[in-house]
């Protein structure tokens, strides 16, 4: 059964495991699935193991959890409104000077960021919501 109480810590501890997803999909070091998928693919040395099956599992997994939670409860305008808000956060960032548009890598980082920020915020909405109005949302009645 789900725990009544949500504070900062369960909100940290769902943005931690979006972080670690969206990471391991992707990311610009050259470490994460999408690059092991592309070695595996062209290269003729790399080849298909148990280990990447399984990885490809658990990752689809993760995806198909965040996604599925954040549509269901933000829905697709509040989607909207989210990735809204955060691209103007990083429009706005640009626009004072605190980030350059230079460097490509460091604005995949931040992009990717918000990302898993709105995938956990997506995951949290549902407590959020009671606590700020005192209505749950309820998508299954159990008889």
């Amino acid at each position: 059964m789900a725990e009544k109480y949500f504070g900062w810590q369960s909100f940290t501890i769902r943005l931690g495991f979006a972080l670690l997803l969206v990471y391991a999909t992707y990311n610009p070091s050259g470490y994460s699935f999408y690059h092991w998928t592309k070695e595996v693919l062209f290269s003729s040395s790399a080849k298909l193991s148990p280990v990447f099956a399984m990885s490809a599992v658990v990752l689809l997994i993760g995806w198909t959890v965040y996604i599925r939670a954040t549509l269901r409860s933000l829905g697709p305008f509040g989607l909207t409104l989210a990735f809204s808000f955060f691209a103007i956060i990083i429009w706005w960032l640009v626009d004072i000077g605190l980030l350059g548009i230079d460097s490509v890598s460091i604005i995949s980082y931040i992009v990717l960021f918000l990302m898993a920020a709105i995938l956990a915020t997506g995951m949290s909405w549902s407590h959020i919501r009671r606590r700020m109005s005192g209505q749950a949302d309820v998508d299954e009645i159990e008889e």
